[in-house]
């Protein structure tokens, strides 16, 4: 049986403003003061770097527009821009398995469906997390994650259609030297938009991890709340259950 979550559809939000959503929501998730909360959104030019994100992997021009920020996410360093999807699962684990490689390896066949709705033929690569693209292997979406109490933040981001230079100019990406990217805009040989992309990629991650996601309204512009996000969502949790108990 399917089990309840929240979906968070934004639009480009810049990467601390969600990295601060993502906790806030962790910590209602942890509690039990919400369900399992998933966020889809794009990012302005930023490369993250991960725990074992060494200083030689970044090369970025010095007035390139991008900004540089550390995370508490597994791996290395990465690129996310406009015209990628990012999607940032957060999950309890406890009622998932409690198996970090598991949600590792359901994230990237998430991936895999959604880029099977599009008729573009995806796989892992032994020893390297991610997914990509076959004869020569091209990286179309990278996974990084953190795990707290067995609950989830960060998670996977897609390449839709976007320039796949920063993976490599700017930084070596994944700590791969002669790693190539690519795109789906690019597998197909068409420009694609973000919110093309979206509806595929909420229902391979709702199969993948047998969620029924229920949208939630979101304000104009990214959709964060004046109100703390966590309380927002509590109250809503709590006002759905004092309904279904009167009715």
């Amino acid at each position: 049986m399917s089990r309840g979550a929240y979906l968070l559809d934004l639009g480009r939000v810049p990467y601390q403003e969600a990295w601060d959503l993502q906790r806030s929501l962790a910590g209602a998730v942890s509690q039990g003061a919400i369900p399992d909360t998933v966020i889809f959104l794009e990012h302005p030019p930023v490369v993250t770097l991960g725990r074992r994100a060494d200083e030689l992997e970044l090369h970025v021009p010095e007035h390139a527009e991008v900004d540089v920020v550390e995370t508490d996410r597994g791996g290395k360093s990465t690129y996310h821009g406009p015209g990628q999807l990012v999607c940032y699962p957060i999950l309890d684990l406890k009622r998932h398995g409690k198996d970090v490689k598991k949600y590792v390896h359901d994230l990237e066949a998430a991936l895999i469906r959604t880029l099977m709705a599009l008729d573009i033929e995806a796989t892992r690569l032994e020893g390297l997390t991610g997914v990509w693209l076959q004869r020569p292997p091209r990286k179309i979406a990278s996974i990084g994650v953190h795990i707290s109490r067995w609950v989830t933040t960060h998670g996977y981001a897609l390449n839709v259609d976007l320039d796949p230079s920063p993976f490599t100019e700017w930084i070596t990406a994944c700590g791969l030297e002669d790693a190539a990217f690519t795109t789906i805009g690019r597998e197909l040989g068409r420009a694609i938009a973000v919110d093309d992309v979206r509806p595929f990629a909420h229902a391979a991650l709702a199969e993948v991890f047998d969620l029924q996601l229920e949208p939630l309204p979101t304000e104009d512009g990214h959709g964060l709340w004046e109100q703390p996000i966590h309380q927002q969502l509590a109250d809503a949790s709590v006002a759905r259950t004092n309904a279904t108990v009167s009715s």
